[in-house]
């Protein structure tokens, strides 16, 4: 099925003008612009595939701009409390070198009109907290730090 994918140059239509009248090899298509005018970045370029798997299963594709240029994944940090959406810090609860428990609120992170109670997924001791009361962080901001 990946050998259907595949351009068949031999076999491609010759291009014709409106009338019908077949153009030739020298005056086809993509010389017909004006020589003045460029042309977009990436037209003249054959297509790339890749090989993607998913759960076991290898498909032959192309990939847009956008996937091939994604941040790659990081097994997050458990001993750092990071904001996953913009907002401002209501109020904190902790501060440095206290001894907390998994559960424990941290602060209240108001972001688009809610209040969020943000809490620790694990036990330890405040090393930092990076930020104050009424400040606004943003997205992927590491707020605090355990020991």
């Amino acid at each position: 099925m990946a050998n259907k994918a595949r351009i068949d140059r031999k076999n491609m239509i010759d291009p014709v003008d409106k009338k019908g009248k077949k153009l030739s090899s020298d005056n086809n298509i993509s010389n017909s612009r004006d020589k003045s005018e460029k042309k977009p970045p990436g037209e003249d370029k054959i297509p790339r595939y890749r090989s993607l798997i998913i759960e076991g299963a290898k498909y032959r594709t192309l990939l847009n701009r956008k996937f091939e240029n994604r941040k790659s994944w990081k097994n997050p940090d458990p001993k750092k409390v990071i904001s996953h959406i913009p907002g401002t810090v209501v109020k904190i609860f902790v501060r440095e070198g206290q001894q907390v428990e998994k559960g424990d609120v941290i602060l209240i992170l108001e972001a688009m009109k809610m209040k969020n109670r943000v809490v620790f997924s694990r036990s330890g001791i405040v090393k930092v907290v990076n930020v104050s009361e009424g400040e606004k962080v943003s997205k992927d901001f590491m707020m605090i730090e355990l020991a």
